[in-house]
């Protein structure tokens, strides 16, 4: 991370700007966002970006960010935002490509505060091969925002004729989830409470949208993607088997949970299949290519752990049943409540 670009000693908090104008919000927009997102499109400086998309179908999705703490193990707002945009745009197959990025600053969050998240912003992009390409500013009262809200929209390109959504589901279908589940709610609520186990839990927040491109790309049969945000895994299940109008039966024992993740659920009394993630999904693919899907997702680290989880079974009740270990059934509802607070 460089140096701030706006001098601390001169301004060492976001001041409010009435009306939108002022020294200080000029500062912000071009010292600090102009320079951390610098690019051919956004230096226009225009009131609008003007963007050469590539032949094919366009996906556009759009995502608000209000995580507390702003800074947790193994990320940030900043990277959460970017991730989360991008992983929105991998669920529909598509290539990400632009960004915009509005941001809301409560008066007297720290300058350089905003410079790191800033910069883990550009870093995050960076390493997504995506551009923000447009954006706002703006500064709320003290104690009216809770430090920064992100709200960012993402534009990208579809990559395959087929739509992948629950309505392509199929009976039959296996489902494969890219990796152990839980760690991004617990590592943003043992930072909240100050709980320490013996190795930190990070979150998983990571771009997915490699592996989900590599499928694609290998002209696998990709029915549906989910990734696992707010209610986590079981959440995701239950919206696709009503969209798609199906059963789902899925193996306890075959859904990775970190020993630590499992701890701290039970120390907070939460299930670590309703618990959020950033950097994990499930995809439904036929049965007969599901060996050479989990090949292809095995082959990138973000999803080095993908595992078949189980299979949708018939269409009908909407049903999401989970077998325990010693097979017995029990019907893995939605969460009833919002179990983890701002964490996303």
């Amino acid at each position: 991370m460089t140096t701030c670009p706006i001098p601390i000693s001169q301004y060492p908090h976001v001041l409010l700007a009435h009306g939108g104008g002022g020294r200080l919000m000029h500062d912000l927009i071009e010292r600090v966002f102009g320079s951390a997102f610098t690019n051919p499109v956004l230096d226009t400086r225009h009131d609008a970006a003007v963007l050469d998309a590539p032949p094919g179908a366009l996906a556009f999705t759009t995502d608000s960010y209000v995580v507390r703490p702003l800074f947790f193990p193994g990320g940030d707002i900043g990277s959460l935002a970017v991730h989360g945009t991008v992983n929105d745009l991998a669920m529909a197959g598509a290539q990400p490509l632009w960004l915009s990025a509005a941001f809301i600053i409560e008066e007297g969050l720290p300058m350089d505060t905003l410079w790191r998240v800033a910069c883990a912003m550009r870093d995050a992009a960076r390493r997504c091969g995506v551009q923000i390409v447009t954006g706002d500013t703006k500064v709320v009262d003290k104690g009216k925002g809770d430090g920064l809200f992100i709200n960012t929209t993402g534009l990208g390109v579809v990559e395959t004729g087929a739509r992948i959504g629950p309505q392509a589901v199929e009976p039959g279908d296996a489902v494969l989830l890219s990796g152990d589940v839980g760690r991004h709610g617990m590592a943003i609520m043992t930072a909240r409470e100050g709980l320490q186990f013996e190795s930190a839990i990070e979150s998983d927040s990571a771009p997915v949208h490699e592996p989900v491109l590599a499928l694609v790309r290998a002209g696998l049969t990709v029915h549906c993607l989910r990734d696992l945000t707010r209610g986590g895994l079981a959440a995701a299940l239950n919206e696709i088997a009503r969209a798609a109008s199906v059963g789902i039966n899925v193996e306890q024992r075959a859904i990775p949970v970190r020993e630590d993740v499992h701890a701290a659920c039970e120390i907070l009394g939460l299930d670590a299949l309703h618990v959020a993630n950033e950097g994990r999904f499930v995809a439904f693919v036929p049965e007969s290519q599901a060996d050479a899907a989990l090949a292809i997702l095995r082959a990138h680290p973000v999803s080095a752990g993908a595992t078949r989880i189980g299979r949708v079974t018939e269409r009908g009740e909407p049903l999401v049943t989970l077998w325990s270990a010693i097979g017995a059934p029990r019907v893995l509802d939605m969460p009833s409540g919002e179990q983890l607070p701002r964490i996303c």
